[in-house]
């Protein structure tokens, strides 16, 4: 701990004075994120640091398990911090990211031990559709390859969750929203991406296009609004 407290002052005293322009910038003009990433609270995972992001750039919430709660009227920090990247800070990309060696996917694997942790226990019960398609679609898979294969399918589950959620919905449907899935393997340093057309997960590459798990493509299901402007 004291380790951690003394880079505290190395902020202030080294890293704050050779971004002091960026903070000033930041201060006075305000935040405006294009991207929210919604990771892990693993702390082996550092958003800022996989995106490469200065102070400003980058929307971040962290949880166990990289969760999104469908939308419902109970209010919830998840869903709360969605609707205001989103209504009020007009993000335009949503990241759902998840990881290698996952703690939550483990536990959601094998919930054992989940006895003395209620909440949590609660919490996990948002990646039960994960759950679901590994069981009935991976059943030769165990141990690591299975928490792997849970990884992945959960950051598919969450994305499905994220599309209830009416700000999400709303964006979608007037083409100014992507999404993204991905997943970071800690063991190889690399980041996989959902290609939605594809519906697998590959690696992100410098000479290839982003896959996207969906496009900023309109998504309208009736075609009345272009029949109204026709007349």
């Amino acid at each position: 701990m004291n380790e951690l407290i003394g880079r505290v002052f190395s902020f202030e005293t080294k890293t704050f004075p050779n971004q002091s322009a960026l903070f000033a910038k930041l201060t006075s003009v305000g935040q405006s994120p294009k991207v929210l990433m919604i990771s892990c609270a693993d702390s082996r995972i550092v958003p800022e640091q996989i995106m490469q992001a200065e102070p400003g750039e980058l929307f971040v919430c962290r949880n166990a398990g990289n969760i999104v709660p469908p939308f419902a009227q109970m209010n919830g920090g998840v869903s709360s911090t969605v609707e205001y990247a989103v209504l009020a800070l007009g993000v335009t990309d949503i990241i759902v990211c998840g990881h290698s060696d996952c703690g939550a996917m483990k536990a959601v694997a094998n919930p054992a031990g989940l006895e003395t942790m209620p909440n949590v226990a609660a919490w996990l019960r948002h990646s039960s559709a994960a759950a679901a398609v590994v069981d009935a679609g991976y059943p030769q898979l165990d141990g690591a390859e299975r928490v792997r294969v849970m990884a992945l399918e959960n950051v598919v589950a969450q994305l499905a969750h994220l599309r209830t959620h009416p700000s999400v919905a709303a964006r979608i449907a007037q083409g100014n929203m992507a999404l993204h899935g991905w997943f970071v393997d800690i063991h190889a340093g690399q980041v996989l991406g959902l290609d939605g057309e594809t519906r697998r997960f590959e690696a992100l590459r410098a000479d290839r296009p982003l896959p996207m798990a969906l496009r900023p493509e309109q998504r309208l299901a009736s075609d009345f609004t272009y029949l109204a402007a026709a007349e």
